[in-house]
């Protein structure tokens, strides 16, 4: 297939969709009451909102997701992922990687500990114990966070308010090819004044089989649970604590170690006051603290690879605390709405490693790094005219990190020439947009222009082996990077016919790169600053025809170029969908075709902190199929093939398969699953 060829893609399924994004600044939306068994099975999301994608991440989807929040992310144009085996992949939101994506759970930061993002935030991440997925592209909005240039991701838990006493229960579980085995169950009781909800899911999988009939070292079994406890002297009152914690395992097949502890401990207590008359409408504010605690090894879920880079056992055992608060208003009058309010944030990370299996555990834990955030920020909404508004924020943070490692050098210890430094950046972030509705059509288009900062995070300053040119190491060398980006789009929402286009185009100040260079027969990075230039489009159309059939398309394209004329890495190619499915409200059928474009703008020496790229990659197309029962009101039966065809491929973003698997020392991407069969059942009492 050709690297410029067309794709179509098609979304199906906006009966997924919330009619609008929540109020910014006021916190979670209430419970629905239960799960929608009337919607079909999901194969791609479409805009409620300017810029702003919502979904209940409880439906049944396809492709069969993995038990964290990347793949659910890839079914919104626009998102991919890197995959290092079958499960925690690192999500990519238009070609932008990392801290450039602000993602929360439950309205707080999740901490990855990893070095190399083995357990991005998206690890901890069970996506079917939330009840709303809220995504905002570009630096579009304030109310979140500063830095996320590519855009916001939000997975919340609604209040679950009770108007007399009662008990909810609803469950679901998953059995799919290669031993895919998933179970979620969501239980609430309470009454007018208080209630208890818990949330828990299990998930596991053996190693998946490619198009081709390898193996794909990709085994995982992960478990979470979550308990809420609240008060509500009103509906538009709730006081809430809660506590979760979880753990699991994975194999890597593109990883020189795998992931053999996850362990999560959460805490949040949360205040929401809404309906509130006069000026003041509403109040919210939060308070967390999550800690995870992350082992990786060699040995426990694979033997040692006594011709490779780690030829013997060893184990490196990494730690994350963050705790940090929110609190926000919202203000109005009768043409304007105003949410404001400051957030924190302190983290700390620790290690410990050690050769030999299970050694680590008689070493002391190190503190190597502290961080510090503090914002404050304002976001306006501003109705012009009937059918003209004009949407403004302004944020500023001070951040702060500290290097307190005593050495660097990894294998090679030599002393740090930063130890005890600490430095600090004051960051603005601002943006406003025109939205106009046109007379007498279902139409509204707009146009944004956002500018954000973002201080390097734990990856860029204490990852690399190396900072730029005359720096001591990244810590003291690596600037921030700073995105100036203009969003244009429109949506039309016809009573059959639903399509939007968005647009962007931007300037990155010292985008954050890494060199990958050889030296001494070992790979070494570098991370430096460099200029760049990015831009990009998404489509997507959704036709109700004729009956029970619905019929429609997406398409997502991105593209960078860094200064000098060299690609930017780790950009995936062209993808487009098209999709078919018919409902007629007790039974539904769906067909989807996934189609993706060769990419040949690479960068071989260039990419990220997780990887490289690999050189160019040829085009694909997946065909999967689905089907739906609504057995009665309160259960559904939805079952599907994915790559129905058994196409043995590889996305462009996979990691190379590491050698002590078998994957020879040349870099080869690792293949995607092959033909999988799935069945969901979701229950509701």
């Amino acid at each position: 297939m050709k690297a410029k060829a067309l794709c179509i893609c098609v979304a199906m399924a906006l009966s997924s969709m919330a009619s609008a994004s929540p109020t910014p600044g006021s916190g979670a939306p209430a419970m629905p009451d239960t799960v929608d068994l009337d919607a079909v099975v999901v194969t791609a999301a479409a805009p409620v909102a300017t810029l702003t994608w919502v979904t209940d991440p409880r439906l049944p989807r396809q492709p069969v997701p993995a038990s964290d929040g990347a793949d659910y992310l890839k079914t919104v144009p626009g998102f991919a992922a890197l995959r290092s085996g079958g499960t925690n992949g690192d999500p990519v939101l238009r070609g932008q990687f990392g801290s450039r994506l602000n993602l929360l759970a439950g309205d707080g930061a999740l901490m990855g500990a990893c070095p190399s993002r083995m357990d991005n935030a998206m690890s901890y991440v069970a996506p079917e114990t939330y009840d709303l997925l809220t995504i905002v592209k570009g630096p579009q909005t304030v109310l979140w966070g500063g830095g996320a240039s590519a855009g916001t991701v939000r997975f919340e838990r609604a209040v679950p308010y009770f108007d007399a006493p009662g008990v909810r229960l609803d469950g679901s579980a998953t059995v799919a090819s290669h031993g895919r085995n998933d179970q979620v169950l969501d239980a609430a009781a309470g009454n007018p004044t208080v209630y208890a909800r818990l949330t828990a899911n299990r998930s596991g999988s053996g190693d998946y089989a490619d198009g081709a009939g390898r193996r794909v070292p990709s085994a995982w079994d992960k478990w979470n649970a979550d308990a809420a406890f609240g008060w509500t002297p009103d509906p538009d009152t709730v006081l809430e604590a809660s506590v979760g914690t979880g753990d699991g395992q994975a194999r890597y097949a593109g990883r020189g170690m795998d992931g053999t502890r996850f362990d999560r401990d959460s805490l949040g207590l949360r205040f929401e006051k809404k309906g509130m008359e006069g000026r003041l409408r509403a109040i919210a504010a939060n308070l967390y603290a999550n800690d995870v605690d992350h082992v990786m090894d060699n040995y426990t879920l694979r033997d040692p690879d006594p011709q490779g880079a780690m030829p013997t056992a060893m184990a490196s055992n990494v730690a994350h605390r963050t705790r940090g608060g929110r609190a926000a208003l919202d203000v109005g009058g009768e043409r304007w709405e105003l949410a404001a309010g400051i957030d924190a944030r302190t983290s700390r990370h620790a290690r410990r490693a050690a050769m030999g299996r299970d050694q680590y555990l008689a070493q002391p834990w190190t503190v190597d790094a502290r961080f510090r955030q503090a914002g404050a920020f304002a976001e306006l909404h501003w109705h012009l005219r009937p059918r003209q508004h004009l949407v403004a924020g302004a944020r500023v943070d001070r951040a702060e990190v500290e290097d307190r490692r005593a050495s660097t050098g990894g294998m090679m210890p030599m002393p740090n020439p930063t130890l005890g430094q600490a430095r600090a950046e004051t960051l603005p972030s601002a943006f406003v947009r025109y939205e106009r509705d046109v007379e007498g059509r279902p139409l509204r288009w707009y146009a944004g222009l956002g500018h954000t900062a973002r201080m390097p995070d734990y990856w860029e300053l204490f990852s690399p082996d190396r900072g730029p040119d005359g720096a001591a190491n990244a810590f003291a060398g690596v600037q921030p990077e700073r995105t100036t980006q203009l969003d244009v789009g429109l949506r039309y929402a016809g009573k059959r016919v639903e399509a939007w286009v968005s647009a962007y185009a931007g300037r990155m100040a010292d985008y954050i790169v890494f060199d990958y260079l050889d030296a001494m027969g070992r790979t070494t990075t570098r991370a430096r600053n460099v200029d760049a230039d990015i831009r990009g489009a998404e489509a997507g159309v959704e036709w109700q025809a004729a009956g029970h059939w619905t019929l429609g398309g997406t398409l997502a394209h991105a593209w960078g170029e860094l200064a000098g004329g060299e690609a930017m890495p780790q950009m995936p190619p062209l993808e487009a969908r098209l999709s078919a499915a018919w409902d007629d409200g007790t039974r539904s059928a769906g067909a989807l075709l996934r189609v993706v474009a060769a990419q040949d703008r690479v960068s071989p020496a260039l990419g990220n902190v997780v990887g490289r790229d690999l050189g160019r990659s040829s085009g694909f197309a997946v065909f999967s199929v689905n089907g739906a029962y609504r057995i009665n009101d309160r259960m559904r039966l939805a079952a599907g093939i994915d790559n129905l065809f058994d196409r043995d491929y590889a996305e462009h973003l996979n990691l190379a398969g590491n050698s002590a698997f078998g994957y020879p020392a040349d870099p080869v991407r690792i293949h995607e699953p092959g033909r999988t069969a799935w069945v969901k059942l979701d229950v509701e009492f």
